[in-house]
């Protein structure tokens, strides 16, 4: 037996050709692509595709219902703590300026009333029209002839007695705007700072000036303080 003899035989394989290696992996790939779109046409297939195509969809739509509410300009403010909190600073504020706002009012009507007190006792324009026009009134009356006492009450005393009229009207408007402006904070809601002292102070003096100018007023009306002159009895001479 000759040693260089194999003993295991080979059997020769055929020439790979380089066009025939590109050709198998075409015609696989075309296979496997149309497997892919057999599976795909089958109705179970086709459903799970949809499913899976929607899905993402959903999710998407789902996340930006989410994200509407916060990004709605006309969001309901019971929905959001921060327009809440908003929406009470407003009504804060506006509280604020109406109480400041009244504070005000009742401070300017304590200033009035002192200033109708002082007209009350010092007399105003208004009074003296009238008392012009009670004087003309009563040279009227008497230009025809008159005793001495009539031309006394019709041309000085009603004047005096319009003036005394007027300025009492002044004295009494200032007791009332006094009045309101202590007894203001009684009456409504209550507020969380007191009346000013120097609004109680200035209200009290214009009641005091209007006590004052009414009481001189009715005075003078009725002749209490200061009488009308008497024309002296004259006798016939002999």
């Amino acid at each position: 037996m000759n040693p260089t003899t194999p003993t295991t035989p080979t059997t020769p394989t055929a020439p790979v050709a380089e066009g025939d290696g590109e050709k198998k992996t075409a015609e696989k790939a075309a296979t496997d692509t149309a497997g892919a779109k057999d599976a795909a046409e089958r109705p179970e297939t086709a459903g799970r595709l949809d499913k899976a195509r929607t899905e993402p969809a959903d999710r998407g739509d789902g996340a930006e219902q989410d994200l509407d509410p916060d990004l709605d300009p006309d969001l309901d403010p019971d929905a959001d703590p921060d327009l809440d909190l908003a929406l009470g600073d407003d009504d804060l504020d506006d509280d604020g300026s109406g109480k400041e706002s009244a504070g005000l009012g009742t401070a300017a009507a304590a200033v009035v009333s002192v200033g109708l007190g002082i007209v009350s006792l010092t007399g105003a324009w208004s009074g003296r029209v009238a008392a012009e026009r009670e004087t003309l009134i009563g040279q009227i009356k008497t230009s025809s002839g008159g005793s001495a006492a009539q031309q006394i009450s019709e041309i000085y005393g009603d004047a005096w007695h319009a003036t005394a009229l007027v300025n009492g009207i002044f004295g009494l408007v200032a007791l009332l705007v006094g009045c309101y402006v202590l007894v203001r904070p009684a009456f409504g809601a209550p507020s969380a700072h007191p009346q000013a002292g120097w609004v109680r102070a200035v209200a009290k003096g214009g009641i005091a000036l209007g006590v004052i100018g009414v009481l001189v007023a009715v005075g003078m009306y009725f002749d209490l303080i200061v009488a009308l002159p008497t024309a002296a009895a004259t006798t016939a001479g002999s």
